[in-house]
């Protein structure tokens, strides 16, 4: 198996992408320095938006990287009709949100940016997620019990919602936790 000649840097603070970084058996550090200000401009494509985050993120590394580094960054939204729902500003965001996908199917793009010392590549991948009709009590439920506060479009596919209301999947399970591990899995092969 051709591993990785660089020291590979995770340019993100999310505990899943570092959980599934690590299921790939390599060998990483984190590191989330960074001068980039997340904002999305305004008219851009909602499809664009996680690679204009990810690129984003990447640029705005602290520091220059080093001949033998390779940095990783990467970003996840969640999209209905046409609209990107980030993270929630709170519990009652958080209901609002869970609220608009419960019954329907939405879309979950991730974008990841390798970058070293001299080349930089970039993907995107997209996932539809199919979620089941939710009662006002089970959204509560789920959001005062699992706080996905952190988590674009209020849900985590790996927590109870995933278990008890997805009912569909088209695409990377993986993508909708925010890390489609095996397009990283071949980019890191390149690298």
């Amino acid at each position: 198996m051709k591993k990785c000649s660089k020291r590979i840097i995770l340019g993100s603070g999310s505990p899943r992408r570092r959980e599934l970084l690590a299921g790939l058996d390599v060998e990483f550090t984190v590191d989330t320095g960074n001068t980039f200000e997340e904002s999305v401009p305004q008219g851009a494509d909602p499809h664009e938006v996680p690679l204009l985050m990810s690129l984003g993120k990447s640029h705005g590394f602290h520091r220059p990287l080093e001949q033998d580094e390779l940095l990783i960054t990467a970003d996840t939204v969640v999209i209905l009709d046409g609209k990107v729902l980030g993270k929630p500003h709170g519990r009652e965001d958080a209901i609002r949100m869970l609220g608009m996908l419960a019954g329907r199917t939405h879309e979950v793009v991730s974008a990841v940016t390798f970058r070293d010392a001299t080349r930089e590549q970039s993907f995107t991948d997209s996932t539809f997620v199919h979620i089941d009709p939710l009662s006002e009590e089970e959204i509560t439920y789920y959001i005062d019990t699992y706080r996905p506060f952190d988590k674009a479009g209020s849900y985590g596919v790996q927590e109870w919602l995933g278990f008890a209301a997805i009912g569909r999947i088209e695409g990377s399970f993986y993508n909708v936790m925010g890390f489609p591990v095996s397009r990283v899995w071949k980019l890191l092969q390149e690298f």
